[in-house]
């Protein structure tokens, strides 16, 4: 397993976090790194060492809640019914913010 440095994970979580509170608030068009980074309380350079821009970042994103719901289809499967709508209830009331402003 890829063992993740956590100053890098917490800086991370607190980019991602600064974009979905900003997507909430206005157009993501109208979003720059300087908005993120001030929301997300790093420098602008921390932004752009682990994404190329604002598009990159959102990408991935997607990309992980897209894995994400590729590993809840797995477990759901050998969940009953409603067992396996629970499961997927819950994910998206706890990502509620990013699906409702994507």
């Amino acid at each position: 397993m890829l063992k993740v440095d956590r100053r890098i994970a917490k800086s991370q979580t607190a980019i991602k976090n600064a974009v979905i509170e900003l997507m909430s608030e206005k157009s993501f068009d109208d979003i720059t790194i300087q908005d993120i980074a001030d929301r997300a309380n790093v420098n602008r350079g921390t932004i752009y060492l682990h994404y190329t821009d604002k598009y990159d970042l959102l990408d991935k994103m997607i990309e992980e809640h897209i894995e994400n719901l590729r590993d809840l289809c797995q477990s759901a499967a050998d969940m009953t019914f409603q067992e396996g709508n629970y499961v997927w209830y819950e994910y998206f009331e706890s990502h509620y913010l990013f699906f409702s402003t994507s």
